[in-house]
């Protein structure tokens, strides 16, 4: 019974101690890394464009499929 609050109290103060050493890193948002911002936006319009493409796959087939048109 007193292993699993030892082992729970250790990960509890581990995280605290990362939280509060990981403060000193801040980014400058005023120089944005334009190539992971390109990749993030190029990534997202593919998701979209493929989507888009899924549901007209998917619509063509089931009007195929219950003689709709």
């Amino acid at each position: 019974m007193w292993l699993p609050r030892i082992i729970g109290r250790s990960v509890i103060n581990m995280g605290y101690r990362y939280m509060s050493t990981s403060k000193g890193y801040l980014r400058d948002h005023t120089k944005p890394n334009w190539f992971q911002v390109g990749l993030a936006f190029g990534t997202s319009a593919f998701l979209w464009a493929l989507l888009f493409k899924q549901h007209s796959t998917d619509i063509r087939e089931y009007k195929a499929r219950n003689c709709v048109e």
